[in-house]
């Protein structure tokens, strides 16, 4: 059986950006009721649906459901500059 991980790491974002069940249903197009059932791992999602919540969140699906560990930033549309002071940043937090 493989364990997956998309209801631990979906509340876990959730929580990071303060939002209860009901919001993030609304960004989504989704109920409370549905938005708790995946966070307590009775159920999962369509592709279409875990898509919306990996763009919503800025992760990637993988991320989502557990099988990659680090998150990611889309940096489409930004210039090589704007990319070089993202790099910077994240240099000075890991400090």
């Amino acid at each position: 059986m493989i364990y997956c991980e998309f209801g631990e790491n979906l509340k876990a974002l959730r929580k990071q950006r303060n939002l209860t069940q009901t919001e993030l249903g609304s960004h989504i197009g989704l109920s409370k009721a549905v938005v708790s059932k995946y966070e307590n791992g009775l159920g999962y999602p369509t592709y279409d649906i875990l898509i919306r919540f990996a763009k919503f969140f800025g992760v990637t699906t993988d991320y989502l459901l557990g099988v990659a560990q680090g998150k990611t930033i889309n940096v489409t549309g930004l210039s090589d500059s704007q990319i070089d002071i993202l790099h910077n940043l994240i240099a000075e937090f890991k400090k």
